[in-house]
């Protein structure tokens, strides 16, 4: 009777869910990216004489450049010019936090792929023609290439971060159970569709316009007015959108449009530059790889009484983003746990890889994939389910964050007794158990993968936004923010908070491109808080117009202006619809001289942290969740594949939950990928090995769960969230996680023996090894 009206639960939940979905709101840009219509950097219209660029970088990973002859290349036909670091007119420096990293090798290369002059020619056949005549000889240094070389050989891009609460060493001492261990979580590639690339042309006055497939345009206005050595107004920065970031374009799309800002500054001509493939994953920076170690103790009763743990962070030849994704780690390295005792310690190893950057999560998932491991370990060695000592830890209202923040609106439990309510973990568990006894040689697994994920960018200083907004004479309306669309629906979302408060179909609303001279001084769009920051000045803005018409139809009606309201593009007095319609209003504002234009700011207010004492409250707010994770296991072969995932997701009161669910959909098989499939591999000398989509493996229609089930956590939102929708960009990611502990299980329910390992991504090579493994 109970599993009957679970399940009815359930499927009234879908119905309800399903209704949703009929009713959300699609991503507009769906219909112009399915009929190939959506522009990018490539699509645009190039001026004629525009040259094409092709960057010749290093074929070693550590080295003294002794000699570059580029004659050869110089003298073939339809090559313009050749750039080094010598053409630069400022600074040969495009390190943002910390300045460390040269747009070209000057005496030194630092990773196989750093980039050493721009070939400049009329096409890029030619351009490419030319980077094979150049000779270069270097002299070999020594090449790291992991973190734990790195720390033994003390190379660090900066200072090590330590976050604590309590006391851990005392707390140990106290402890029933205490288990100590080392994880591995590699890196990941973007492989974003539209690959690195950038088109400047000169403007009159020696201004140059940038087209820029970045995350953050004003970071690319910056730099390139550093290495130009001009002022930044003389830079404007144009993004349409991208297609396609996680995070690969928040800083690594700097340099190339940079590169195409120095060559038109010298030819006074266009140049495009479009990194093909193989140049970009060779060249560009990965999510980062941590090497990790952990203790953790328990009481009897299963409650984490102290956690320690070092991340030894694989931050590449520069700083790049890597300190602040450093930090993010600390932050999230308790997952969704209180703990009362917690110390860790990042360290950001310098090694000969290409920069290492920011990926989805930032930092966020290394961090949580160490608890979890952790708990594992745990629960293998006293003979638990590792689902119970998650369950007696998970986070309270007003338990403290060991950074500081005492946790408000926490539906960490909400959503995990809602999960196993809902789909019935017991049965889960028991129809796993029934199959692993029918079958030899297969074996299903099972994992429950809780999340908390803060929201906010950690560095205070950037959670701000600005938005300008036009009403137009005939009553459409244009806006223009600092949000980046690369396919997370931001648009959508902005036009949505328009529409809300206009109360005019979205049809009437355009967002103008991000234009650096229309909107200045931006944060990038990442850390999941563009729809929030962008879309709350927005609704500022929007609001502040609404106010000046509000007192305009007013005068018109003669009706106090507080009973104005407008509705289905007409203007109401209470609940009585008046003659005055939106473009008459719109009309008659204008007739009065009444500003129709509004630049609103956006600050995200009460948050703060103080990284003197490492404390603070550094989130606006945080995103909860709980997925349960099958898999099946081929145990002859080592393959698997993923039976389902039953996610109950804390989207706030989501603004298109057509729009979220697939952020959901798209953030979990990411980090599915990142979990199993997808394996970052460097030789000694530091050459990427997995150069290639036939050495480098991301999930397709084949591998992707066969079920994927995504229900919204019954909340009331958050006031700092968009219209109470939270932000859902990052959070789902790490719902993948939970992908390598079930095939743990289904491993474990073969062979009893297998010994824990904490390495990932878990390969079906790795599997086939786990599943065979003596004692």
């Amino acid at each position: 009777m109970h599993k009957k009206k679970t399940y009815t639960a359930l499927e009234s939940k879908k119905n309800e869910v399903s209704n949703a979905l009929k009713k959300s709101i699609r991503n507009l840009d769906s219909y112009t990216h399915v009929r190939g219509e959506s522009l990018y950097v490539d699509d645009v219209n190039i001026r004629q004489g525009t040259f094409h660029a092709v960057v010749f970088n290093s074929p070693k990973a550590h080295g003294k450049i002794k000699h570059i002859d580029y004659s050869k290349a110089e003298a073939l036909e339809g090559v313009e010019r050749i750039f080094t670091y010598k053409d630069i007119p400022g600074e040969n420096q495009i390190g943002g936090i910390i300045a460390d990293e040269p747009l070209f090798a000057e005496d030194e290369v630092h990773f196989w792929g750093m980039p050493i002059a721009l070939i400049v020619a009329e096409s890029e056949f030619i351009a490419r023609k030319a980077r094979q005549l150049i000779d270069i000889e270097i002299e070999d240094l020594p090449v790291i290439t992991t973190a734990k070389d790195a720390k033994e050989k003390g190379s660090f891009i900066n200072a090590p971060r330590s976050f604590s609460l309590g006391d851990t060493e005392k707390a140990f001492e106290e402890c029933d159970y205490v288990f100590e261990g080392e994880t591995f979580s590699n890196g990941q590639e973007h492989l974003y569709i539209e690959a690195q690339g950038a088109y400047a042309e000169p403007l009159e006055n020696g201004n140059i316009k940038i087209t820029s497939s970045t995350q953050g345009p004003t970071a690319v206005q910056a730099t390139a007015a550093r290495v130009l050595g001009v002022a930044m107004h003389k830079i404007e920065i144009d993004v349409t959108r991208l297609g396609g970031g996680f995070g690969g374009k928040e800083d690594q799309a700097t340099p190339y449009a940079v590169m195409t800002a120095l060559a038109t500054y010298h030819l006074n001509q266009s140049v495009k530059l479009i990194l093909n493939r193989h140049d970009d994953l060779r060249m560009t920076g990965k999510r980062h790889p941590y090497e990790s170690s952990y203790k953790i103790g328990l009481s009897k009763d299963l409650k984490i009484l102290a956690y320690q743990a070092e991340f030894l962070q694989n931050s590449g030849a520069a700083a790049d983003l890597s300190p602040a994704i450093a930090e993010r780690t600390l932050f999230h390295a308790t997952n969704s746990y209180f703990i009362p005792n917690v110390s860790t310690t990042v360290l950001s190893c310098k090694t000969n890889l290409p920069p290492n950057t920011a990926f989805r999560g930032f930092g966020g998932p290394q961090g949580m994939f160490v608890i979890e491991s952790a708990i594992a370990k745990a629960a293998s060695e006293i003979g638990v389910s590792p689902r119970e000592i998650q369950e007696a830890n998970l986070l309270e209202e007003n338990d403290e964050f060991y950074y500081g923040q005492i946790a408000k609106q926490v539906e960490a439990k909400n959503a995990w007794h809602s999960a196993k309510t809902l789909f019935n973990i017991e049965a889960l568990e028991k129809e796993v158990e029934d199959f692993n006894l029918k079958n030899k040689n297969f074996k299903k697994g099972l994992a429950l993968m809780p999340i908390t994920f803060g929201i906010s960018f950690t560095n205070t200083p950037m959670n701000h936004a600005r938005a300008l907004v036009h009403i137009y004479l005939d009553g459409s309306v244009g806006i223009s923010t600092a949000a980046v669309e690369m396919g997370q629906g931001v648009n959508t979302k902005i036009m949505q908070v328009a529409a809300h408060v206009f109360s005019i179909p979205i049809e009437k609303i355009k967002i103008e491109s991000t234009n650096t001279t229309r909107v200045a001084n931006t944060s990038p769009s990442a850390a999941s808080a563009t729809a929030d920051l962008n879309g709350k000045a927005t609704l500022k803005a929007c609001k502040a117009l609404l106010e000046r018409l509000k007192k305009v139809a007013s005068e018109e009606l003669n009706a106090p202006e507080k009973d104005i309201h407008l509705k289905d593009e007409f203007v109401y007095v209470n609940d009585k619809k008046s003659t005055l319609n939106w473009t008459e209003l719109i009309s008659k504002t204008m007739l009065k001289r009444v500003a129709l234009t509004e630049n609103a700011h956006y600050a995200t207010p009460e948050i703060h942290f103080d990284k003197t004492k490492e404390k603070g409250h550094p989130f606006a707010y945080h995103v909860y969740g709980t997925a349960i994770v099958t898999t099946t296991v081929d145990c002859t072969r080592g393959t698997y594949e993923f039976d389902s995932v039953k996610i109950i997701h804390d989207y706030g009161k989501s603004m298109s939950e057509g729009i979220d669910l697939g952020q959901v959909e798209g953030g979990l098989v990411q980090g599915i990928g990142w979990m199993t499939l997808e394996e970052i591999a460097y030789n000694e000398d530091g050459r990427l090995l997995s150069n290639a989509l036939s050495t480098y493996k991301v999930p397709d229609v084949f591998s992707v769960p066969k079920s994927i089930e995504a229900i919204p956590l019954e909340t009331q939102g958050h006031e700092q969230a968009i219209l109470k929708s939270k932000a859902v960009g990052e959070p789902p990611l790490m719902y993948g996680i939970g992908a390598y502990f079930a095939l743990q299980n289904a491993i474990k329910a073969f062979n009893p023996n297998y010994k824990l390992e904490f390495h990932a991504p878990m390969t079906a090579e790795k599997v086939l090894m786990a599943l065979y493994q003596n004692p």
